[in-house]
């Protein structure tokens, strides 16, 4: 699913960007460029954020 238009940046982008060490909002940004243009991706993006956290924490215990 795409989640920033402006950027052209989907779910797997933000996995992605999560497996290379981003953990917050600030990190995908830098990482990826989402929500950094019209912002209205912003709660989506941190949803898929959390999302992929928790998916990497629960691997990793």
């Amino acid at each position: 699913m795409i989640v920033c238009i402006c950027h052209g940046i989907n779910e797997k982008a933000i996995h992605q960007a999560v497996a290379d060490g981003a953990c917050t909002m600030s990190d995908l940004a830098c990482m990826t460029g989402v929500a950094t243009c019209c912002g209205k991706c912003a709660d989506c993006a941190c949803n898929v954020l959390n999302e992929a956290l928790g998916e990497t924490y629960a691997q990793a215990a």
